[in-house]
């Protein structure tokens, strides 16, 4: 965990595994060999999310670690591509439901009070357009780390497309651990007032946190019109917003930007004036290639 400005409240930003599987699926791990794992690397937050089940999470001994009952579901979805969908908070007597109605399951889910989130759609090979026909979702995955073995790790364009069509989304980064390959490569800081499930999983539903591979993010605020962040050093530093809208503050030089060895910590943006509003995120890089993401914030700056 580590302290973190975010938009002028001062709060906590847990260390979270949001997406994770055990021997209840299929998981290499029983649920105590996991568990000791992420207390290895000082995580705060741990879900089970095993395919088409809950676990038993009430009866586990987290150690000090929160413990969240999730579950990923498998709707029929388009051209035959079935669903996955993401859910942090559902109760552990959660009945599955019918894979015949992917918007009857999300709701079905939502109704229990939990978030949702479509896991990594490119490595499904859906669409944003198909994406965009889920309503009330809470979210996407921007990295998978289970994914990196056939090149389909990242979901930055789908992200970004949805943004695009107004569906201005987060994306948790997530190791979807099956095995030992897929440990501690993406993780998300959930930023909330306590650790506790309830104040987890209100944070999550409500874009309160920032993925990452490795860079910490201490400081994000946006008042009068410009954006601020503050990191740990960065070799890479951008601000995405609308088609071809967006800011460059630093690119190494391999690209042809920048000095390629200066590292940066903090950054100041004057968002462009504008009538109608935009959507904005963070995206970091760091010199061992590892990425962070903030939310993406819609802002208007007349």
């Amino acid at each position: 965990m580590h302290e973190i400005n975010f938009y002028g409240e001062k709060l906590t930003a847990y260390k979270s595994a949001c997406h994770n599987h055990s021997i209840a699926s299929d998981g290499k791990y029983k649920p105590e060999e996991i568990i000791a794992l992420y207390l290895k690397k000082d995580f705060d937050v741990f879900a089970f999310t095993d395919h088409r089940t809950t676990n038993p999470v009430s009866t586990f001994d987290g150690r000090g670690m929160t413990l969240i009952s999730g579950i990923e579901m498998h709707p029929h979805g388009p051209r035959g591509i079935p669903w996955h969908f993401l859910v942090l908070g559902v109760p552990e007597d959660f009945p599955y439901p019918s894979e015949d109605d992917a918007q009857a399951a999300v709701d079905a889910a939502k109704a229990t009070g939990a978030a949702v989130f479509c896991a990594h759609p490119y490595w499904c090979g859906l669409t944003s357009d198909e994406v965009a026909t889920i309503k009330n979702l809470d979210g996407i995955e921007v990295f998978n780390s289970s994914c990196r073995p056939i090149g389909r790790a990242y979901n930055m364009q789908t992200w970004d497309e949805l943004s695009d069509k107004g569906l201005v989304y987060p994306a948790l980064a997530v190791d979807d651990t099956h095995g030992e390959n897929h440990l501690y490569k993406g993780l998300t800081y959930i930023v909330a007032k306590d650790k506790s499930p309830a104040s987890i999983i209100d944070a999550l539903k409500h874009g309160r946190f920032y993925a990452t591979q490795g860079p910490i993010i201490t400081r994000l605020t946006l008042e009068n019109g410009i954006f601020e962040a503050e990191f740990s050093p960065c070799t890479e530093v951008i601000g995405l917003t609308n088609p071809s809208r967006g800011y460059c503050m630093e690119m190494e030089d391999k690209f042809g930007y920048g000095s390629g060895t200066r590292e940066v910590t903090s950054v100041q943006i004057p968002l462009r004036k504008t009538e109608t509003p935009l959507w904005f995120r963070l995206q970091l890089r760091d010199a061992e290639g590892h990425y962070a993401w903030s939310a993406p914030i819609v802002y208007q700056n007349p």
